[in-house]
């Protein structure tokens, strides 16, 4: 199955329109089925250096940053959209394109939930070379590319109430999600300078951990 993007609707509608709320909460449900902010919740903290900064990017409405920051774990948010009202501190938020942000110096660790498989090769290549000049430490929580969990998916998504706005982006997300090593390769994180490790769920998720060799 070869890697294929497409546009997702949701990222075509106004944030008050009806399917979008309604595919927020969607999202919300998934992540929860998947396990993936608890995933972070249990991965960063063995990682983070005592008053390291690391900056989520695609942070979108909050959720995963102010759930870090509950456990003791503070997160910056990079995102296109504005900062979300209950965000946990006023500057650390940024809005803008994480292909064009210049502060990447200033978070040693990149943590990203469902959004590197939003971009390119090419847009990965470019977003890898500004992450190797400064980063650490780099997690992802990505789908898993896989016909298998397309179908269970599809399958799913009507039992969980899943809007026509999630049943298109879901089916289109694990079409451009990755397998093995695609995506620390995509970054151009080699392995005589990165340690990384890449592992898929069950329920399909692909989990990207990747560490600069001292």
């Amino acid at each position: 199955m070869q890697r294929t993007l497409r546009p997702e609707l949701l990222d075509h509608l106004p944030a008050d329109h009806p399917d979008a709320r309604h595919s927020r909460r969607d999202l919300r449900l998934i992540n929860r089925i998947m396990g993936n902010h608890r995933w972070f919740e249990r991965t960063l903290p063995a990682l983070l250096r005592p008053g390291e900064r690391g900056l989520e990017i695609g942070a979108g409405t909050g959720e995963l940053g102010i759930r870090l920051a509950a456990s003791g774990t503070v997160i910056g948010g990079l995102d296109l959209g504005p900062r979300p009202e209950n965000w946990i501190a006023s500057d650390n938020w940024h809005t803008g394109d994480l292909r064009t942000f210049g502060g990447y110096g200033c978070y040693p660790v990149i943590i990203g939930n469902l959004i590197f498989h939003q971009f390119s090769h090419e847009e990965l290549a470019g977003l890898g070379r500004a992450l190797r000049a400064e980063a650490r430490l780099i997690v992802a929580c990505e789908p898993l590319r896989s016909r298998f969990h397309q179908v269970l998916f599809a399958a799913l998504a009507p039992v969980f109430g899943a809007n026509r706005v999630t049943r298109h982006d879901g089916r289109v997300s694990i079409a451009a999600g990755f397998r093995a090593d695609e995506l620390p390769r995509a970054l151009g994180l080699k392995e005589q300078d990165w340690d990384y490790r890449c592992r898929a769920t069950v329920l399909g998720g692909y989990r990207m951990v990747a560490l600069r060799r001292t």
